[in-house]
């Protein structure tokens, strides 16, 4: 509940784009999961860069059932924050770090600025 609240209070403006570049955006992003855990501190980082790229991902705590046991069974290892990346050709990548994650996902926000 504290990063909760923590979260809302120290949030920056979120990044505005055109609509259609939102709808670009938010079909690219559909085929992407994000796995955490309100109790992470690095999943704090990656949901505040969400919030302020303007990002809606898909996201799947694990500490609800069946959530942890698709990331251990998808991923191989049961941390996060994960994301769950589906290319184009169907194949799967899964992306632990934080700092990655949050660095793939502003490069691909940047895309559609």
């Amino acid at each position: 509940m504290l990063n909760r609240l923590r979260d809302r209070l120290f949030a920056r403006a979120p990044v505005q784009r055109s609509a259609q570049a939102q709808a670009r955006l938010d079909s690219h992003l559909a085929k992407m999961t994000l796995y955490d855990s309100w109790l992470c501190p690095y999943c704090v980082t990656v949901r505040r860069a969400l919030r302020r790229l303007n990002i809606e991902i898909r996201k799947r705590n694990v500490s609800e059932s069946p959530y942890g046991h698709e990331l251990l069974r998808g991923g191989g290892r049961c941390q996060v924050p994960c994301l769950r990346i589906e290319n184009e050709d169907g194949s799967v990548e899964w992306m632990y770090e934080s700092t990655d994650i949050v660095r793939y996902l502003e490069a691909l926000a940047g895309r559609y600025s």
